[in-house]
């Protein structure tokens, strides 16, 4: 299915583009809904390791739960309130639902298909899944035993009739419910069961030691006698809820960790934006649902072919089966901090350097250098954002070490990182305790940025700040996981920037700023990227030699997919490497004939934000956190970083050069606004791969290394 109507008439009979046109902007929600079709494609890819392709599969359901409580939850939320704005391409709240709907229902049915094949796949090498009625009598025994042992004191049956009312049922929990009649009572009533979800009680029960599973949900269902002997089961249906994630408070708050956390007590009872139940679920139950669950109708029940839940398979990629994933690695540390003694000396003697995650370590550049920072006593004071942290990070505990030692630290917590606001508002209450300067950023703005500032003392009395700023969040299992660039550097201009950045941040004064080369979101970014796009228009009609290449998550604001287009009018080469959202069409004559649009998937999230212009030869690359998103170039603080020095440029461009042309894990789009997988040839290897092999100095292929596809 394509993600946008095809413009009504042909190209040849369009010479003049009005820019205005709603056709020439792809729908956000729907190109979204394309990317993780490409997500779901990697699952499909019989070359991949195994157990690989089954996590793309569970990646593929997590990421269609988060889009419907936030992005359908939206949607749903306009059309209650009456909006019928129609967006930049033309379409109303209800249109786009229900062209969403469309497509998930149609990658829905390629999933099952997905998910049969791999199942049959993991059965051929020793791991099976199987469902509780296709099992014969001595494993469903096996079961029956362990189960009543080590799970159904956790089973909670909740009777629902005139003395009890509907339960609440928990946001992507698994349910069972029943029509129970025992035999002293006249009528049969319903009964709810929650599926135990815990770390101690997975999802999916081993039958036995071998690596032989069973969906916990189905062993309940399939020993009910336990829970209700003597009665007589009439009908039972599993069935799972989302809810809508999209539940912020209007009212401006005097406390905003009061009102975030509010804000997830509201969450846990938001309303339910999807039904989903298995085919074997009666209609008299589904009806009893929809009723008690207050939907209007139908449309947004679906009817699961396989497991619910998918996203639940995460378990089993982490069984110990090397051979059916791919190879293990470990980061590399930088080459000029291998043998340094201190990052604070590498940078004042050869100055800045740049850092490729997940391939050069995090933990040996990053965390090293905040731990340096703790320890030395020459520095002063550092500031850092937190916007996505873990457990594992040693981030919080080392800035709790800085105060003990005597230095001043201040951290700016974003507090409205969606679905981790429970775990940052106690990074930020842990930080106030050890009496650390906590601040929340500029009210009305969530703060994205990723920086750090370390002032230190040098013998004189004077202060050098050293900075890193990034593309990623300070978290060292993320960091491990996703593509992501940082940059370290002693620059003054750019430590001026960044402590005027952190100024921003801390007081919640926008106005008044002014930056020597960060461009700064929401006053700044944005005005000066159309300006760069604008001013490569002036260079391309003069001298024909104008390019843009930008690497981004996203590109959903019109103002800018409006500025390139204007660009490919006037024949400016652009490349454009996005994820996933794109609104912009390329290939279209004599308008975007000039622009190509590539998305690329792989081992690791693509994850860097990377903004190139030739500027007439005098080339000009930035890195930072934004996306070419309306709210991160408006409803955000976020920075772009320039990158002047020459050889860190020689290798920006070598990066960039090896995702453009990919043909092993590259999507090119159509002026449709589909995406074709391009085509590899032999020898062929994924740009990820040659990263890889790059910074660790050998070959790692093997026999499970992805081949080309195609």
């Amino acid at each position: 299915m394509s993600s946008a109507p095809p413009l009504d008439e042909p190209v040849s009979e369009r010479p003049n583009w009005d820019l205005g046109s709603p056709d020439l902007y792809l729908n956000r929600e729907l190109t979204w809904l394309a990317f993780n079709r490409r997500v779901l494609a990697e699952a499909e890819d019989e070359h991949g390791p195994l157990l690989e392709r089954l996590k793309f599969l569970a990646i593929f359901d997590s990421n269609l739960d988060e889009f419907f409580m936030k992005r359908i939850g939206g949607l749903k939320q306009q059309i209650g309130a009456q909006v019928t704005t129609l967006t930049v391409d033309g379409r109303s709240p209800q249109q786009q639902l229900d062209e969403c709907r469309l497509s998930i229902i149609e990658a829905l049915a390629d999933r099952a298909v997905i998910a049969g094949e791999i199942r049959a796949c993991l059965r051929q090498a020793g791991i099976r899944l199987e469902s509780y009625g296709d099992l014969d009598d001595a494993a469903r025994q096996k079961l029956r035993y362990r189960y009543r042992e080590m799970v159904l004191p956790l089973v909670t049956p909740l009777a629902i009739d005139e003395a009890h009312p509907f339960p609440f049922i928990s946001n992507l929990s698994v349910n069972l419910l029943v029509e129970v009649h025992d035999p002293v009572e006249a009528d049969s009533h319903l009964v709810r069961i929650k599926t135990p979800s815990s770390g101690r009680t997975p999802r999916f029960m081993r039958v036995d030691d071998d690596d032989f599973f069973v969906p916990l949900e189905e062993v309940i269902a399939g020993n009910l006698d336990l829970l209700f002997p003597g009665a007589r089961i009439l009908a039972s249906g599993f069935f799972r809820v989302t809810r809508n994630a999209i539940v912020e408070r209007m009212e401006l708050a005097n406390d905003l960790l009061v009102m975030i956390e509010a804000e997830l007590r509201d969450r846990r009872f938001a309303p339910v934006v999807r039904l989903e139940v298995t085919p074997t679920m009666p209609q008299k139950l589904r009806d009893r649902l929809l009723q008690q669950l207050e939907f209007t109708g139908p449309d947004d029940v679906y009817e699961v072919a396989d497991t619910i839940g998918m996203r639940d398979l995460m378990q089993l990629y982490t069984l110990d089966r090397p051979e059916l994933k791919f190879p293990v690695f470990e980061p590399v540390v930088h080459p000029r901090l291998a043998h340094s003694a201190s990052v604070f000396q590498e940078l004042d003697a050869n100055g800045s350097l740049l850092l490729q995650h997940p391939y050069q370590s995090f933990d040996a550049s990053v965390t090293r250098m905040l731990k340096e920072a703790v320890r030395d006593p020459n520095v002063l004071a550092i500031k850092t954002t937190v916007y996505r942290t873990s457990e594992e990070t040693e981030f919080v505990p080392l800035l709790i070490e800085a105060v003990t030692r005597g230095k001043q630290v201040a951290v700016v917590v974003e507090l409205q990182a969606r679905f981790d606001e429970a775990a940052n508002i106690g990074w930020a209450n842990r930080l106030e305790e050890a009496g650390i300067h906590v601040s929340y950023g500029v009210v009305g703005y969530k703060t994205h940025a990723k920086a750090m500032l370390v002032l230190r003392q040098r013998a004189d009395g004077s202060l050098t700040r050293y900075v890193h700023l990034g593309t990623g969040n300070y978290n060292s299992v993320t960091a491990r996981q996703y593509s992501d660039i940082g940059f370290m550097t002693a620059d003054p201009a750019i430590g001026a920037d960044v402590s005027e950045l952190f100024n921003l941040m801390t007081s919640g004064s926008l106005s008044g700023r002014s930056y020597s080369g960060l461009l700064v979101s929401p006053l700044v970014m944005k005005p000066a990227l159309l300006g760069k796009i604008e001013r490569e228009i002036g260079h391309h009609r003069r001298s024909g030699n104008g390019c843009i290449q930008l690497k981004t998550n996203a590109l959903e604001d019109a103002d800018i997919v409006r500025a390139l287009y204007e660009a490919g009018l006037a024949g400016v080469q652009i490349d454009l490497v996005v994820r996933d959202s794109c609104r912009l069409r390329p290939g279209l004559k004599g308008l975007s004939d000039s622009i190509r649009v590539v998305s690329i998937l792989g081992r690791f999230l693509e994850h860097a934000r990377l903004y190139y212009f030739h500027n007439g030869g005098d080339e000009e690359y930035y890195l930072g956190s934004a996306d070419l998103m309306s709210r991160n170039l408006q409803a955000r603080v976020e920075a772009l970083v320039p990158i002047p020095v020459p050889d860190l440029q020689l290798q920006l461009r070598e990066w960039l050069d090896l995702q453009l042309a990919d043909n092993c894990g590259a999507w090119e789009m159509t002026a449709a606004g589909d995406y074709v997988r391009r085509r590899s040839a032999p020898g062929d290897r994924h740009c990820q791969l040659m990263l890889l092999d790059k910074h660790q100095g050998n070959s790692l292929r093997s026999a499970t290394d992805r081949q080309p596809a195609g």
